[in-house]
């Protein structure tokens, strides 16, 4: 990936960031925007920023850490924004004007700070999210699709459908809620996306938004609405007469379980190749 003039003569050394090791952070001047963050031990200051996002058990270390060998291989930035119950409640749908602060703005000003850290482009980033962490993560590329370069979505609970006859977060027409925000859904679109979900991930559990509105649009289990977003997704690209970029897939032998999925579906691995493509390429 290419780093602009201004990118470069903003990076300072990384001499409180020791490369090889996961450091938690916060940006400064704003101790409640914090974040994980691994530097590879082979860094060129022009490397990618790859974003994971947690769920509502904020379990933002286990991404950094589990994530972290992947970066390394990759040679990319990994961030895990923290996203805390205190200040972003209602994270999964980027926040609500009077809510809190808004999460889709802590996502982008950590971004900048890294970018101001080592070079590495916020512009264009790579983004990932297990559960509430995967409604976030299309929610956000709906929001600001121009940010976003690939985008894979792990395990969501519920999703955003592209329908411009419904307000956010059901549907995509503008809300007061979401001040600034306007949707253009033929950018999102354009944006390669990919949906993991276990195939056990069938249980409607505690976690799991279970409203008779949801359940009559998208289905019961999230591997149910996985499916059907896709689908619709693919059906809305087909109407704009645009190539469907849209793809399901579903981890073997996993349930709705963040670690397991990891380490005994290599959610990461298939995350990676379908953000960055093989290990030995860096992202174009």
């Amino acid at each position: 990936m290419k780093c602009s003039a201004n990118a470069l003569a903003k990076a300072i050394p990384l001499d409180t960031i020791e490369p090889g090791k996961v450091h938690k952070r916060h940006v400064s001047g704003d101790p409640v925007l914090r974040y994980f963050i691994y530097i590879p031990k082979d860094h060129g200051i022009c490397s990618a920023q790859f974003i994971s996002v947690h769920g509502i058990s904020r379990n933002a270390r286990e991404h950094a850490e589990l994530y972290a060998p992947l970066a390394e291989q990759y040679g990319v930035i990994l961030v895990v924004p923290i996203f805390s119950k205190r200040h972003f409640g209602g994270y999964q749908r980027l926040g609500r004007e009077g809510g809190g602060r808004r999460a889709d703005h802590a996502l982008q000003l950590i971004t900048d700070e890294v970018e101001y850290l080592t070079g590495a482009d916020s512009g264009k980033i790579f983004l990932t999210g297990f559960s509430g962490g995967g409604q976030f993560a299309h929610r956000y590329t709906m929001a600001h699709p121009d940010r976003v370069r690939r985008l894979a979505i792990a395990a969501a609970g519920w999703y955003t459908h592209p329908d411009e006859s419904r307000r956010f977060p059901y549907g995509i027409a503008s809300t007061p809620r979401l001040k600034g925000i306007d949707f253009d859904l033929q950018k999102f679109l354009q944006v390669p996306t990919s949906v993991f979900v276990g195939q056990w991930d069938i249980v409607c559990d505690s976690g799991l938004n279970q409203s008779a509105r949801i359940r009559r649009q998208q289905g019961l289990t999230r591997l149910e609405r996985g499916r059907y977003w896709v689908d619709a997704m693919n059906r809305a690209a087909m109407e704009y007469a645009m190539d469907a970029s849209c793809e399901f897939a579903i981890i073997p032998s996993v349930g709705h379980d963040f670690s397991r999925a990891m380490r005994n579906g290599q959610l990461g691995q298939r995350v990676f190749s379908c953000l960055f493509g093989a290990p030995t390429g860096r992202p174009e």
